[in-house]
């Protein structure tokens, strides 16, 4: 009787510590969870270096995840006082404001290149004005987004990536340095970035821009800084002299919000 006893419980315990389905129970485990983070199609990985896609790769880990990325989907932000951006990452949708009087707004998707446009409070209907105003808004939107999400862009399509060693940013901070270049994409490929990324948070904390990828001094080196966290997402919109604001990561919009009629 005492054996059969101990048997039942031990039985018991198994059932216990395992789902219907017989799987492990997830409240028992402990230990974190990483999210994979996939390189964009494109991306060079041959021509980069492992340590840099590590790199990387704590660097969208630390920003609030990819699983958290994924799943934002809304995003506004002020650039330097020069326009607001609202941006539907899903569809790729776009509305841009100019400021500081609004006079001009567009609204166009990123993927089919239409849209519509507004100026001094008319519809553009002229297709050559509307068209190019619609030009001007994709690369207004590609400089700027890059200004607030270029660390969960790391590894996107045409970028190459190299580890350039240790390095203090001008904060102080020890750092390892990443260098990004680029083929065919954007409106700038001849461009190259060098990237801090803070040996102790893993976020990006200095970036040194190059007009063209062979030059040796870079156009400016503008700092990250202040990161705060928006619905699971940690971004920085301090770049030192000019401040990004408005940031916000927003849960649901409706499609009127893309539309000037």
């Amino acid at each position: 009787m005492r054996i059969a006893y101990l048997l039942s419980l031990l039985i018991l315990a198994g059932l216990s510590a395992c789902t219907p389905s017989g799987e492990t129970d997830d409240t028992l485990t402990t230990a974190p969870q990483v999210y994979p983070n996939p390189a964009a199609p494109g991306f060079n990985a041959d021509a980069s270096d492992e340590k840099a896609i590590a790199i990387a790769d704590s660097v969208m880990e630390a920003m609030g995840s990819r699983r958290t990325w994924d799943q934002s989907r809304y995003f506004h932000w002020n650039f330097f006082n020069r326009r607001t951006l609202l941006w539907d990452k899903k569809t790729g949708n776009v509305r841009i404001t100019m400021l500081p009087d609004s006079s001009t707004v567009m609204a166009f998707n990123l993927n089919t290149g239409e849209g519509q446009a507004r100026v001094d409070g008319a519809l553009v209907t002229e297709p050559d004005s509307l068209e190019n105003l619609l030009q001007q808004g994709k690369s207004i939107w590609i400089n700027d987004a890059y200004w607030v999400f270029m660390p969960f862009k790391l590894k996107d399509s045409g970028v190459t990536l190299k580890y350039q060693g240790v390095d203090t940013t001008q904060s102080g901070q020890v750092s390892d340095v990443l260098q990004l270049t680029f083929e065919e994409v954007g409106d700038t490929p001849q461009n190259k970035y060098l990237v801090w990324v803070d040996q102790d948070e893993h976020l990006v904390r200095q970036w040194a821009y190059f007009r063209d990828a062979a030059d040796e001094a870079p156009g400016f080196v503008v700092p990250w800084q202040n990161y705060q966290e928006y619905n699971g997402l940690k971004l920085s919109g301090d770049r030192g002299e000019r401040k990004i604001t408005g940031i916000e990561v927003l849960g649901n919009l409706p499609d009127e919000a893309f539309r000037l009629e």
